[in-house]
């Protein structure tokens, strides 16, 4: 889908190198450009038992790797040189001016820049310490717990490499039409800003609203978990009207919750009449979910409109059957089950197999041959590595 577009990445961590393997599973001709040795992320865990950070070869796979010294002057116009034959730089890279948009389009004035960076003003942040400041550990969590529940998933940065994706398609189309480049800042956190606001949690709180601690509950709806006979926890969710009828009908629920809703003033049909009766509808139902083991809710489940799921660790998901899953040989790490795109056009003979990510510098050589550089001798020199 993307051939013929090539990016220079130089990045670290979550949000730069995931934007670039989003493209790279596209079709895009990647080359994540790392510091001779690599960068901070190249043995951030989890770790394959070898050592190898399974971190750096999942946001990396299907890109080529070259390693340059970012110290010298002629390391620094390698990356130059990389940059001005790609005509689209990706990064995450602060405090180096040689990096900049003004620095690069001086060599190439259509280029493409995008920027990933801490704040707006500038100032460092990371997903940990944004997710912090704009609320959400504080409402996540038990209702009767005092401190802050962080959550695992670096949400912030996973939105911020799909926005720099997003960012760069919609500057090279503009360049395909203009002839224009682009620089573009991505302050992290105003993705999460961003997010949090279109959502309508800033919303909520400007009008007074303060969100509370609930729990495993659904904020505005009915979902909630329950514990079933063989100690399996499964989540069950009612989004509409519709699932909720069938949770009622499948439980044997139907005129008891219609006699609470006369005792209660209530109307279930609607959202907020059932998150605000939550606790007393959730009672109502757990005996039946204690009463049944896992294959015995999936049985009465099958052909209803319920949305449920059993809690699994990750070890317990089940890889098969999935097409966007293939086997990958990743050097340093062995055979694994990897992600292609789940970006699926429906061509599945066009399906995109996954690549493994490569060695730290393992397209060094090749890639400054074709700008017509002489790898071996910039080898000698410890230019590049």
């Amino acid at each position: 889908m993307l051939e013929g577009l090539r990016i220079v990445e130089i990045s670290s961590f979550v949000a730069a190198p995931l934007g670039g393997m989003t493209l790279a599973q596209l079709g895009a001709e990647v080359i994540r450009v790392d510091p001779v040795g690599g960068a901070a992320d190249l043995g951030r865990w989890p770790l394959a038992p070898s050592g190898a950070s399974l971190l750096w070869t999942g946001m990396n796979k299907g890109k080529k790797s070259v390693t340059v010294d970012f110290r010298s002057p002629e390391g620094r116009e390698v990356v130059t040189r990389l940059a001005a034959d790609a005509g689209i730089v990706l990064t995450n890279a602060v405090g180096r001016d040689w990096l900049t948009h003004e620095a690069l389009s001086a060599v190439r004035p259509d280029l493409i820049h995008l920027q990933i960076e801490g704040r707006h003003d500038g100032t460092p942040a990371v997903d940990y310490t944004v997710n912090a400041e704009l609320g959400f550990p504080l409402v996540t969590g038990p209702a009767d717990h005092a401190a802050p529940v962080n959550h695992v998933l670096p949400a912030w940065d996973v939105a911020c490499g799909l926005y720099a994706a997003v960012g760069l398609l919609a500057a090279e189309r503009r360049r395909s039409r203009t002839g224009e480049g682009a620089r573009i800042r991505l302050p992290l956190h105003d993705v999460a800003l961003a997010t949090a606001g279109n959502l309508g949690f800033l919303a909520e709180a400007q009008l007074g609203g303060r969100r509370p601690r609930i729990g495993n509950h659904l904020y505005g709806g009915f979902a909630r978990d329950f514990t079933l006979a063989d100690d399996t926890r499964i989540m069950v969710v009612a989004l509409t009207g519709r699932h909720f009828a069938d949770l009622c009908r499948v439980t044997g629920h139907t005129g008891t919750v219609a006699e609470l809703a006369r005792l209660l003033n209530a109307d279930f049909a609607a959202d907020g009449d059932r998150y605000r009766h939550r606790e007393a509808l959730a009672a109502l139902f757990a005996p039946w979910f204690a009463g049944r083991a896992l294959p015995d809710v999936e049985r009465e489940f099958t052909g209803t409109s319920v949305l449920w799921a059993p809690y699994r660790r990750f070890h317990e998901i089940d890889l098969t059957g999935n097409p966007m899953l293939g086997e990958i040989d990743q050097p340093g790490v062995g055979r694994l089950r990897a992600p292609a795109s789940p970006l699926d056009t429906g061509d599945r003979a066009a399906r995109r197999a996954p690549v493994p990510a490569p060695r730290l510098g393992e397209h060094t050589d090749a890639v400054l041959t074709r700008l017509g550089l002489d790898a071996g001798s910039l080898r000698a020199k410890g230019v590049v590595a």
